[in-house]
């Protein structure tokens, strides 16, 4: 159950509990003394036994008068672990939603809880945490708003801020490392947690006592920087600061620009020293990312000028027919800690091997993802796009996706690392398939992207990945944006199909490889190895060999029965 926004200003539909009422006892009474000393006299010790907790700069926080302690939010049991800090009450927020019960309303606000809906600016949580502050009290705060895991830390929301004008309260940046990893369901595990306190910050109100937004907001950035910081100190999970991009096509470049954007420092890899010559003097990308400057952050080299020092990331950012000699030329000077980002859409020849299965195979162990999505090159970075990062390793896929969201790209995540990987090549496949037909008119090339994308869906349903990725957004979505885009490499490439051009010439006359012309033939293997129905497949794949014509395989395809096996 959870708390919808109220009806008519009031109380949440479902709440038994005068959400009023509990701001009114929050900032009149606050937390029943003996109440909170008893527990507190019980979790304590209990913390610094089970938790090993070990609390750091305690001489930071002021003894008396208001207090904003500003930290990190991984658990909720992060409130109790501030409190243990202090020698006076602490007042924090709880999400709205715990509020639902009496009883645990009155738990709540017995231990100095009051209610906050999240997502929205809440005036009374507000109004409450300034009255508790004027009258001498401490108030912890979660500057990101939300619990944050797992991963880097997340982006501060003004509130901080904006107490901090009102009030004129000094704040306690806290960092809170190990409370993310204590519990599993149900099940509360030992493990150690540290707290570090920072020294108190101080801003001057101004003179009107009105806050401003961007004033509220840069004074929320100053106290955040000061918490990262102390979390880095603790070993907390950096954000990513020295990737390298192996491959300077569009894609490639326009990665290294969003990752430079993030606040990285990026070493683009170019395939030739004249390549990389030429794009470092011109700062532009003509042949493949017109339009785009490469920003200051951006380091354009060849493999053998890799500086591997600090490297924090590998994106292979290359055609899946071209990914070993990538791999082949960066792999044995790779650190073993580094993760690797694949931006292939393809599988890898002759198995049908996965890009990332091949990183894995060549590179050993280490955290992998890839990234899905209607991304075109220069659209992503001129305005933004919506990807999809796919890793079994839930930490690596949050800490890439922090880096692409910093870049403004609007980014999730999955664990579906199968499902991703092979929509990405299934939508290739498809547009293909939609160029090869539009000869012959809409319908028919919509039938035949069709008859191609469930193949591939039935071949990913067989490596075991999951539907919603080709229903979504990394599946259904890029198809959507990669036929209806008039850059469109793959789809251009079945139009030429069409027309009779020789598929090797294809390359040279669009400027780069079109994925699908190499990996619909793969696919097509794939299928029949597992033992799949892929008729409309295997004729695409036929014409991408130029072993058909492409009104022999239009007509083929239309009347191809798609199934999830032979007969």
């Amino acid at each position: 159950m959870s708390c919808n926004r109220p009806v008519n200003g009031g109380v949440p539909p479902y709440c038994t509990v005068d959400l009023q009422r509990a701001h009114q006892i929050a900032r009149e009474r606050g937390p029943i003394k003996p109440v909170y000393w008893v527990v507190r006299g019980i979790l304590q010790p209990f913390f610094h036994v089970y938790f090993r907790l070990r609390r750091i700069g305690l001489e930071h926080v002021p003894k008396q008068g208001p207090v904003l302690m500003a930290s990190n939010h991984r658990s909720f049991s992060d409130p109790f672990m501030i409190g243990c800090c202090l020698g006076r009450p602490l007042h924090f927020v709880a999400k709205v939603e715990l509020f639902d019960k009496r009883w645990k309303a009155w738990i709540l606000l017995a231990l100095g809880a009051f209610p906050i809906r999240r997502g929205e600016s809440d005036e009374a949580a507000m109004e409450t945490a300034r009255m508790i502050l004027e009258r001498g009290g401490v108030v912890g705060i979660f500057p990101e708003g939300t619990r944050v895991r797992p991963g880097p830390l997340g982006d501060p929301k003004r509130g901080v801020g904006r107490l901090v004008l009102e009030t004129g309260a000094p704040v306690v940046p806290v960092a809170i490392l190990g409370t993310e990893r204590l519990r599993r369901g149900w099940m509360i595990r030992p493990g150690r947690v540290t707290v570090r306190c920072g020294r108190a910050l101080t801003f001057p109100r101004p003179l009107d006592r009105e806050p401003r937004q961007s004033l509220a907001q840069e004074i929320s950035n100053r106290v955040w920087s000061c918490i990262s910081l102390q979390w880095e100190w603790l070993g907390g999970l950096q954000p990513i600061r020295h990737p390298v991009v192996v491959g300077a096509g569009s894609w490639g470049t326009g990665v290294a620009t969003l990752l430079a954007r993030s606040g990285a420092t990026v070493q683009l890899v170019c395939r030739t020293p004249e390549q990389a010559r030429e794009l470092g003097i011109a700062r532009s990308n003509t042949a493949y990312l017109p339009g785009v400057e490469l920003p200051e952050g951006v380091q354009v080299k060849i493999a053998s000028e890799l500086c591997w020092d600090e490297v924090d990331l590998v994106c292979l950012a290359v055609p899946s027919r071209s990914l070993e000699e990538a791999l082949g030329s960066v792999c044995a000077d790779m650190p073993a800690h580094v993760g690797v980002l694949v931006l292939s859409k393809g599988l890898v020849a002759p198995a049908g091997t996965s890009p990332t299965a091949l990183v894995l195979d060549r590179a050993g162990q280490r955290p992998v993802a890839c990234l899905g999505g209607p991304a075109h090159a220069g659209e992503a970075v001129r305005a933004g796009a919506a990807v999809t990062v796919a890793s079994p390793d839930r930490t690596f896929a949050a800490l890439l996706a922090s880096s692409f969201r910093r870049a403004g790209l609007h980014c999730d995540t999955s664990s579906d690392l199968v499902g991703v990987e092979l929509a990405g090549a299934a939508k290739n496949a498809a547009a293909l398939a939609a160029g090869a037909a539009l000869s012959a008119g809409a319908n028919a090339a919509g039938a035949a992207a069709g008859r191609v994308y469930a193949e591939c869906h039935a071949l990913a349903d067989a490596r075991g990945a999951s539907a919603s990725s080709f229903t979504g957004t990394a599946g259904a979505g890029d198809l959507v944006a990669t036929v209806l885009a008039s850059h469109s490499r793959n789809r251009r490439a079945g139009e030429l199909l069409a027309e009779g051009v020789d598929p090797a010439d294809i390359p040279a006359i669009l400027g780069q490889e079109p994925e699908s012309l190499y990996s619909v033939p793969v696919l097509a293997r794939a299928m029949s190895e597992a033992g799949l129905r892929g008729a409309a497949t295997a004729q695409l794949a036929a014409l991408a060999e130029g072993r058909i014509a492409a009104d022999q395989w239009a007509d083929l395809a239309r009347r191809a029965r798609a199934g999830p096996r032979a007969a």
